[in-house]
């Protein structure tokens, strides 16, 4: 189940304002390496599961065909680098 604004917020409320916003993943290489990129914007946009990447991924409303089923994309926020 994916956070939720609120439960964001819950976190957030008590740490030190100052602290900066980073994102961890792992950089896929041999040693499992966990990064951290620097968040630089917050923005809401659009996103649709992606078989092949077996994930979300984040779609322009406007450039989708009018066939396309719309009932699969969400609108979410996006902590973007």
């Amino acid at each position: 189940m994916a956070l939720t604004v609120r439960e964001l917020i819950e976190h957030l409320q008590d740490l030190d304002q100052n602290l900066e916003v980073h994102f961890s993943y792992n950089y896929g290489d041999y040693w499992r390496t966990q990064v951290a990129a620097e968040v630089s914007s917050v923005e809401t946009g659009h996103v649709e599961h992606s078989d092949y990447h077996r994930m979300d991924k984040v779609v322009d409303l406007n450039d989708r065909e009018e066939d396309d089923d719309n009932s699969e994309v969400r609108e979410v926020v996006i902590l973007g680098g």
